[in-house]
């Protein structure tokens, strides 16, 4: 079955420069140009923190805002940045040009921007996927998503502390935390942003001994609940290479390629 209506421009570039949309939490920054957006996280010194994209350039001005970014993320002691290339970004032979200039393509090198617009199916698991209510559960999700994607270094009082954060008012408002469990037992996490005419769907992390029980797809479907309950049943996300197929089997539609490359030069910048 076709889709209803075109997909609206927003919603394309949403799904291509998601952190250029999304709303900020405390502690992280946006810096936009009309060449570029570089969105800083609260997160640490990963890269995954570190996000340039919505990039337009013409050929001539690409070295000098590489090293424009280069030096403003080293003035801000960021060492390491993902840059995301989509279909939008200028010129055409873009990643090309950054490849030259010493990046190289990231650990996951490819996503894929999706959109759900249709009714999300039926879903039989044995997980059970929930929002979390309690700091108690909150801090449980964070450490599952620490345990697999290692992008943080914080104490468990520190993610303690980012638990409480998370669940306050204003907070939660934006921002939603998902846990999904097995047997009673906490097996994989995931989040979800807010936005006006979507759901922004984030990475989700399962246990290496609870893969392939169905926690993922329960958690989509939990958070596919949250937006129709919100009124706003659309669902975008960025997807990697394993999670492409299961939301495709969702329903979700394929609207933009992105290379995602790495950048350390900043590093050397700094330190030297």
């Amino acid at each position: 079955m076709p889709p209803p209506t075109p997909l609206s421009a927003h919603l394309l570039s949403l799904a291509e420069s998601l952190n250029a949309h999304m709303p900020l939490a405390p502690g992280e920054e946006r810096i936009e140009r009309p060449a570029y957006v570089v969105w800083l996280g609260a997160g640490g010194d990963h890269p995954a923190f570190t996000v340039v994209q919505r990039l337009r350039l013409a050929p001539h001005q690409v070295a000098a805002t590489v090293a424009e970014i280069r030096e403003l993320l080293a003035a801000r002691g960021r060492p390491r940045a993902t840059w995301e290339i989509g279909p939008s970004a200028t010129p055409p032979d873009l990643v090309e040009r950054l490849l030259s200039l010493g990046m190289a393509p990231f650990e996951e090198p490819l996503a894929t921007g999706m959109v759900l617009r249709r009714p999300l199916p039926p879903i039989a698991t044995e997980v059970v996927a929930r929002r979390v209510e309690t700091v108690d559960e909150c801090a449980a999700a964070f450490e599952v998503l620490h345990a697999v994607f290692q992008e943080r270094t914080e104490t468990p009082a520190e993610r303690r502390r980012r638990a409480e954060l998370a669940l306050a008012p204003e907070r939660a408002a934006r921002r939603g935390v998902f846990l999904a469990t097995l047997d009673g037992a906490v097996v994989a996490a995931s989040s979800a942003l807010y936005t006006d005419d979507a759901v922004v769907l984030g990475g989700a992390a399962t246990l290496p001994h609870a893969r392939g029980r169905g926690a993922y797809r329960a958690l989509v479907a939990a958070r596919y609940a949250e937006a129709a309950r919100r009124g706003t049943p659309t669902l975008v996300i960025q997807a990697g290479g394993m999670s492409r197929p299961i939301l495709e089997g969702l329903g979700f539609e394929a609207v933009a390629e992105l290379h995602v490359l790495v950048d350390e030069t900043s590093h050397g910048a700094q330190a030297g």
